[in-house]
């Protein structure tokens, strides 16, 4: 990781205890999540940057609760803006993207064991 992008990592809001779980392996350049592992679910702590997308794709069952920031969610073709403290709900299958507006965190559980996997 270039030091550049290690201080942007640097201002997360989730304390050590978070950022010292398992970093998830993410295909997505703007994106750093760490991973809280169910048996039969995941939880991921999401820290996101505004030159991040999330382009459109489908997974398991999603549960996500905006922690801070600010984006735009699009789920099944209806978009939204979320912001601190909004939650949404994404159903197994369903088509979703997101834009952010500004640096975002967001936890998400994932109705799954296997939707992520560490480095």
């Amino acid at each position: 990781m270039t030091d550049e992008l290690a201080m942007k990592w640097d201002g997360t809001v989730y304390p050590d205890m978070l950022r010292n779980l398992p970093e998830v392996d993410m295909p997505v350049e703007g994106v750093r999540g760490w991973l809280l592992q169910g048996e039969n679910r995941q939880i991921v702590f999401f820290d996101i940057d505004t030159t991040a997308a999330v382009p459109a794709h489908k997974h398991c069952a999603q549960w996500g609760i905006m922690v801070a920031g600010e984006m735009s969610l699009t789920i099944g073709g209806e978009t939204k803006v979320y912001r601190k403290g909004d939650s949404y709900y994404i159903p197994e299958g369903v088509e979703h993207s997101a834009r952010f507006h500004s640096r975002v965190n967001v936890i998400d559980v994932f109705d799954a064991a296997d939707r992520y996997k560490t480095k």
